[in-house]
């Protein structure tokens, strides 16, 4: 019976990846009937699913939060007026445009999980491309690789970065020092690659700059009030986890969200209804089918069985571990949310370790404070860069793709799996290549 609700699992699972990449439905409903699947089959309980929901509540809850920030600003027109802002610092030159989403999203990703910056920046993007004239859905695909890859540069950059340097114990200094120029070098691939992936943005050249329109910006009182609020949360993202009383960035996101909410409804700026209404549910409700089924391979042994796998095919050999591991989690990191792919990988890896004899049990305990040996790291931090960058290869590869999806959708566009692979296939290869380098020679 165990058997069969292992290959019924795997079943669904592979079902709704194939959904997703032939796109004949939606990766939504996708998704969710994949879950729903499940539960019928009694391959997992209703408790059981909601409680694999609950193991990544604080991911949904800061998705939710900044959602309904973003929401709450949107009749001040403060989009429309720093997307006009942005044309004109451009001077309506492709490139400087390009290269203006790059500086602007590095910053920012290196202190804010990347798919929160996408939530941030995402809305000025589609007026800004109308007013210079351009398609804005590869403008949101460009930053989505910037924020990704901008991700590494710090432990907080990236919540799939950030649960593989939790599980290993590793500081905020230490990853920077490691770490960091890897994250460095993938962002260095994209610049290198504008020109080639976006060569009629590149060369686009507006120069009628005058009669651009120049939206103006509505309800200074929210506007000031609001970007206090916005300033507090920022603040609280990076040093509320180290004040005396820690402050979650999920719970920093709520905060931020019912004060949003506050200013708008009592200001008679827009209703609670409205805005709860534009939240991009369709996002919420994929992310939560997905932990569910996950959830199910969980369950049912398949990742168990795949650490197994792992180790009787690599036996103690950490360096070609490392590679393999590298590229087979950027590959797997492009079909499967990196999220909660790497929740599943990193005690199939731990255990893979503790396997071969190169730890002991104890680092399996979900309470472990300790170090791992320096010898098996390299496994950790080659599956860092793998759900990070192979994020960057399909629609489905990393959160901030599905929110710029959404936000290309509220905008009128769909993002379809084939057009995001075309920008993606090669600046994910490129990059997990160089990616292989940098751990080969920093940690081999």
């Amino acid at each position: 019976m165990v058997y069969s609700e292992a290959m019924a699992a795997s079943a669904v699972f592979i079902c709704v990846l194939i959904c997703l990449i032939t796109e004949r439905i939606h990766l939504t409903i996708a998704a969710m009937l994949g879950a729903m699947i499940l539960l019928f089959l009694n391959i997992l309980t209703l408790p059981e699913a909601a409680d694999y929901i609950a193991q990544s509540s604080a991911t949904l809850a800061l998705f939710f939060g900044v959602m309904v920030m973003v929401r709450a600003f949107e009749p001040t027109q403060i989009f429309k007026y720093l997307a006009t802002q942005m044309v004109l610092l451009a001077k309506g030159q492709g490139k400087r445009l390009l290269l203006g989403i790059v500086a602007i999203t590095l910053p920012i990703c290196a202190v804010l999980p990347n798919a929160t910056t996408v939530m941030l920046l995402a809305p000025l993007l589609p007026p800004l491309a109308m007013e210079l004239g351009v398609d804005f859905v590869p403008l949101l695909i460009l930053m989505v690789f910037v924020a990704n890859s901008a991700g590494l540069l710090t432990l907080v950059g990236d919540p799939a970065t950030f649960i593989v340097g939790d599980a290993i114990n590793i500081s905020f200094l230490d990853y920077i020092r490691t770490l960091s120029l890897g994250g460095a070098i993938a962002v260095a691939a994209i610049v290198v690659m504008l020109p080639i992936l976006f060569p009629s943005i590149w060369h686009k050249q507006l120069d009628d700059l005058k009669h651009l329109p120049h939206p103006k910006l509505n309800h200074p009182r929210m506007l000031l009030m609001g970007g206090g609020v916005i300033a507090i949360v920022l603040t609280l993202f990076v040093v509320g986890e180290s004040l005396p009383v820690p402050i979650s960035p999920a719970a920093v996101a709520l905060l931020g969200a019912a004060l949003c909410l506050l200013l708008t409804h009592h200001g008679g700026i827009d209703s609670v209804q409205n805005i709860l209404r534009d939240v991009d549910w369709s996002t919420l409700i994929f992310f939560m089918s997905v932990f569910v089924l996950i959830g199910g391979l969980e369950k049912t042994g398949v990742i168990s069985a795949a650490s197994g796998g792992l180790a009787l095919v690599l036996g103690n050999n950490i360096a070609m571990g490392s590679l393999l591991l590298l590229f087979l989690v950027g590959g797997l990191s492009s079909l499967v949310p990196n999220i909660p792919l790497v929740v599943a990988m990193v005690p199939m890896v731990k255990e893979y370790v503790v396997a071969v004899g190169l730890a002991g049990s104890e680092i399996l305990s979900p309470d472990y404070t300790g170090t791992l040996p320096v010898a098996v790291l390299p496994l950790f931090y080659a599956m860092m860069f793998g759900a990070t960058l192979g994020g960057n290869g399909t629609l489905v590869g990393a959160s901030s793709n599905i929110v710029a999806a959404g936000v290309a959708e509220q905008h009128g566009q769909r993002i379809s799996f084939q057009r995001f692979l075309r920008y993606g296939l090669p600046i994910a290869s490129l990059q997990l290549i160089l990616a292989g380098l940098y751990v080969s020679v920093r940690f081999l």
